[in-house]
């Protein structure tokens, strides 16, 4: 089979940081609640005038500019960030490839949400597999959706981490380094309907009483059934899809030397990695950014990729999960093949 390769990261994160204690004031939790049991000591949080196609456009310029890679020479664009855009009901996909003058790319999206780093990764590598004559595919992710939050509404208070960034990767068929191994995903329905924003689409469209009523932020149905819930599965479900991604990669949870996964509350973070038999210094948390969407595992191996924290021959497991939900990850193989 073909071999696709990671060649390449980069990341954008707006000026503004907005810190725990600012946070604090908007929720009216405890600063030392947001920072130690939210594990958040701050994050970036978006211009207003700058949304969801300006940073993924400003992640992706700074990924082509480090690396000299010809716009022209890219073969297929992948959008696969926050599915909350510039517009409602539209494909920023495109608009990135044009604003970037990737002029021959094929330009496509996948509303994959917060588990969009290793879905959009697997996704990239089928395509760069089953497509011969395409060599480059560039992954491109963004989030806004610190915009999307009601801070008096205590229902949706664990995702008052939601912060604001972008971060692209550029993938190589044929490629001799940084191989991308394989992945694993758990779906779980029952919670489809849980998160989201409630007004706005077929079922509740957009009226002046859905404005007033604030219907347009991120709402969470039944908070206490979904807590109940996702405590007896999330641990199993993130073990579940991290096993799987490794086993059929040809290695043990044991091999892992590197985690990449999404900002959450410290003590799932520490659960997971204990779970894992992560050493907790060789597990990227995003304390300074929190959650952004599907950008955070791949923002967090930038990071160890550019302090030299990954080195060849470890085997980096990017682990994710979103609403939906679904649990993902995707092995990666640092270093020449």
């Amino acid at each position: 089979m073909r071999r696709v390769g990671l060649a390449a990261t980069a990341a954008y994160l707006p000026e503004r940081w907005m810190t725990a204690d600012e946070v604090a004031d908007a929720s009216g939790i405890p600063a030392d609640v947001i920072r130690e049991k939210f594990g958040l000591r701050g994050k970036h949080v978006a211009a207003a005038d700058e949304h969801v196609s300006d940073l993924a456009v400003a992640a992706a310029e700074r990924l082509l500019v480090e690396h000299a890679v010809d716009p022209e020479s890219i073969d297929v664009l992948v959008y696969y960030g926050s599915t909350w855009k510039d517009y409602a009901v539209w494909q920023v996909a495109p608009w990135i490839a044009h604003r970037l003058g990737c002029s021959r790319a094929y330009a496509i999206e996948y509303d994959n949400v917060s588990m969009g780093t290793p879905v959009a990764l697997r996704a990239a590598r089928a395509l760069l597999v089953a497509e011969p004559e395409w060599r480059t595919a560039l992954l491109v992710a963004a989030s806004r959706e610190s915009y999307l939050l009601d801070y008096g509404n205590e229902r949706s208070r664990f995702m008052f981490n939601f912060g604001d960034g972008a971060v692209a990767g550029l993938l190589e068929g044929g490629a001799e380094r940084n191989l991308l191994l394989a992945s694993h995903a758990v779906t779980d329905g029952s919670f489809a309907l849980q998160v989201k924003v409630p007004a706005g689409g077929s079922v509740d469209p957009a009226s002046i009483e859905s404005v007033t009523g604030k219907r347009h932020f991120l709402d969470v149905a039944d908070p206490a059934q979904m807590k109940d819930g996702l405590d007896d599965v999330s641990l199993p479900n993130f073990l579940a899809a991290a096993r799987g991604a490794v086993e059929r990669s040809g290695a043990t949870l044991a091999d892992v030397s590197y985690l990449c996964g999404i900002h959450m509350k410290r003590s799932m973070h520490d659960a997971i990695v204990q779970a894992l038999g992560v050493d907790p210094t060789r597990a990227a948390y995003l304390d300074d950014t929190g959650h952004m969407s599907g950008v955070d595992p791949l923002l967090g191996l930038d990071r160890a990729a550019r302090t030299g924290e990954i080195a060849a021959g470890d085997l980096v497991l990017l682990l994710a999960a979103g609403t939906g939900y679904t649990w993902a990850a995707t092995a990666l193989r640092w270093g020449p093949a």
